[in-house]
């Protein structure tokens, strides 16, 4: 497809806003433009309601339940192949 076929989208033909020309700004001015962009972002932060965060904190105890109940269960059973296949005491023989 040549170029000339090619429709120009907005995006494409938005010029945007030129790059500033000192690039090395000074020190504190670097900090001090940080130190906005957080304070800047941080209002944009929507803090949960209590139903909310009452939800997402039972999600997460029911995935580590869950988590927990599987990684026990592999540990069991690696452990009894191991024991097996090495001549061990099996865990059930103790």
């Amino acid at each position: 497809m040549s170029e000339d076929q090619v429709t120009e989208t907005a995006a494409s033909s938005s010029k945007g806003r030129p790059a500033k020309k000192d690039a090395k700004a000074n020190f504190f001015a670097r900090i001090a433009l940080f130190m906005r962009q957080v304070i800047g972002e941080l209002k944009k932060v929507v803090a949960p309601t209590r139903k909310e965060l009452i939800n997402y904190t039972l999600v997460v105890l029911v995935f580590v339940a869950i988590m927990m109940v599987i990684v026990s269960l592999l540990d069991i059973g690696f452990g009894t192949v191991v024991s097996w296949v090495f001549g061990g005491i099996a865990p059930g023989d103790r």
